[in-house]
């Protein structure tokens, strides 16, 4: 009779017990922090978990799972002084969900700011070249520098990718310029290369003919009278004056430049 009446009172206390609990589902890749009575009590792990109603309270319900946080444009200024916007995206993970809450005020907030101020403090240090040709050296410089930081927080910070760094609009019309005025110095170099190359060659042929003083002075000629042709068509046109004593000497020094190449340019300069 005894153990009848205790059995009773058990089921009686079991039910009692379970009338106040309350469940709670979490999904996979998620957990939950609980309180009670404004202390930190528990973590609930995926699946069904039970909690005391008025007891206890969830505070934080977040995924495990790994994250992406964009970062967006912001203004940095390099060591030669040159004002740019970086922007980035950072891929993070909790790993101690009760850290990640009680350790730090809004952990993803948190990270945002260090990333900024990792970010500025590294271009910072480079120049403006150097921040194109070391992308990659930045990256790892800040994934060590915020996984250091954040493992306090139970975070983990699994990638940092510089997405695009973009000088001011003036900066980039300056370096446009600068490259083009670059370009247009080389091929004014090359064609004058080419030119008394050229030059060169057609004299060391036309001393081997024996009328090559005429072929050369009717090559010469047909030259000044197409450049003459081609400056007139210009839309910056202007009169030449040229004496054809020049033209004569000008043969005269070109015949004798096997002996001399150097003076090809020179004789070349003189007729344009």
């Amino acid at each position: 009779m005894e153990a009848i009446v205790s059995a009773f009172f058990l089921v009686i206390i079991g039910a009692s017990i379970g009338s106040l609990s309350s469940g709670k589902v979490i999904s996979q890749g998620s957990e939950a922090l609980v309180e009670r009575l404004g202390k930190y009590r528990t973590t609930l792990k995926p699946g069904l978990n039970f909690i005391v109603p008025f007891l206890d309270t969830i505070v934080w319900e977040e995924t495990t799972r790994e994250q992406v946080l964009d970062i967006e444009p912001q203004d940095a200024i390099t060591s030669d002084n040159v004002s740019l916007k970086a922007d980035a995206v950072v891929y993070w993970q909790i790993l101690n969900m009760q850290r990640a809450y009680y350790a730090i005020d809004d952990v993803e907030k948190a990270i945002e700011t260090l990333v900024l101020t990792t970010l500025r403090s590294e271009i910072g240090q480079m120049k403006l070249e150097e921040t194109y040709s070391s992308r990659k050296e930045i990256n790892q410089k800040l994934l060590h520098q915020l996984d250091e930081a954040t493992e306090t927080w139970g975070v983990k910070v699994t990638r940092v990718e510089v997405k695009d760094i973009k000088p001011a609009p003036k900066v980039l019309q300056s370096m446009e310029e600068q490259r083009a005025a670059e370009i247009r110095k080389r091929a004014a170099i090359l064609d004058a290369e080419g030119t008394a190359e050229y030059m060169e060659k057609i004299s060391q042929a036309l001393q081997k003919q024996t009328h090559g003083q005429e072929v050369l002075q009717f090559f010469l000629a047909q030259k000044y009278v197409d450049a003459n042709t081609k400056l007139g068509e210009s839309k910056n046109s202007k009169i030449l004056f040229m004496n054809p004593a020049v033209l004569n000497e000008a043969l005269a020094e070109l015949l004798k430049s096997e002996k001399n190449p150097g003076k090809i340019q020179e004789i070349d300069d003189d007729l344009l």
